[in-house]
């Protein structure tokens, strides 16, 4: 509800007042809104499924995702075409609109999903949050595969989150800004997602036949080469292919990263587990747009600031090497 309250309230703030930072506020609200609610939603990954389905359902979760959202997106970028790019009634159309999408979607989840694996109702519950949040980095430690897991993921999901938040930021430094105007750049966001939706499914029914652990390095060395591939690009169809290649391995590694963990993880402490798998992730995002920054700054060449973060995705796939190539979901070592 938070992030629902809030993705609405930003079409409600007057672009002519000049209150930009109460868009910041209701911007900030939603994206934790939106985090904190997939703790729970990647959680649920271990009540709606066993083991050896994971793969195919946390990967439909990820492409039915990608594939819906391009409805109230596509609806929302023809609005802001139709209405002018330079006026805000579109933009704000599509804000309310997302948001009766996010809440009204909500619905059958909260009326059918039934919780299998979760904490009763108790006293004191967020100074027993705490302690069990304790208690659970100190299990966490005590899980080798999962804590090793962790540290690779933190690597290579921080160049997987740095690409997305800054595909666009990037292509406008290197192409300019003249020759990508607002309505190209959202395209472009289309494009991934539109292209993320069968890569996804693609991606679990490949782990299926080569493993989890397999389709993870794919995803990983995927980005290696659309990093490299960045580097190159000197027109705005570039920037279309780049996309293309980005989004078809966005959904997997995310889906399989997800199941991956699921797996590995003691099943009556997911919402836990899951709670430090996404803040690693959340965490690393900020370091993979620092370095972009900091690369940018010094050498003054926008082009190598994404070759700065090949080395993220580098070392996150040379641990994510040392893990076995099964585990038990208690995440003990077969073998």
């Amino acid at each position: 509800m938070v992030g629902v309250l809030s993705t609405l309230s930003l079409a409600f703030v007057s672009p002519a007042s000049g209150q930009w930072q109460l868009l910041i506020l209701f911007y900030v609200l939603s994206a934790i809104g939106f985090a904190g609610s997939n703790i729970f939603y990647d959680s649920f990954l271990v009540d709606v499924s066993n083991d050896d389905r994971m793969d195919k359902v946390s990967s439909r979760g990820f492409a039915y995702g990608y594939i819906a959202s391009v409805i109230p997106f596509g609806i929302s970028l023809a609005l802001i075409f139709l209405m002018g790019m330079d006026k805000a009634i579109g933009y704000q159309i599509g804000f309310i609109m997302t948001a009766l999408w996010w809440g009204l979607l909500t619905i059958p989840m909260v009326r059918d999903v039934q919780q299998r694996y979760y904490v009763e109702p108790e006293p004191r519950p967020v100074v027993n949050s705490f302690k069990r949040l304790a208690q659970t980095f100190k299990q966490i430690r005590s899980y080798k595969v999962v804590f090793v897991f962790l540290i690779a993921y933190f690597c290579y999901i921080d160049g997987v989150d740095t690409i997305i938040k800054m595909v666009v930021p990037y292509a406008t430094a290197v192409l300019g800004a003249d020759a990508l105007d607002t309505f190209t750049l959202l395209g472009i966001l289309l494009i991934i997602q539109i292209i993320a939706f069968p890569f996804a499914i693609l991606y679990g029914n490949l782990a299926k036949k080569y493993s989890t652990r397999a389709m993870i390095i794919a995803g990983i060395i995927t980005y290696i080469v659309s990093c490299v591939a960045a580097f190159f690009i000197s027109s705005v169809w570039h920037i279309f292919i780049l996309g293309a290649l980005i989004g078809s391995a966005q959904g997997g590694i995310q889906a399989l990263s997800r199941s991956y963990f699921a797996k590995i993880i003691p099943k009556e402490n997911s919402n836990e587990f899951f709670g430090f798998y996404n803040i690693f992730g959340k965490f690393a995002a900020i370091l993979g747009p620092f370095i972009m920054s900091i690369t940018t700054t010094v050498t003054g060449n926008a082009k190598i600031s994404i070759l700065s973060i090949i080395p993220l995705f580098v070392i996150g796939l040379l641990v994510f090497l040392t893990l076995p190539k099964e585990q038990k979901s208690s995440g003990e070592v077969i073998g």
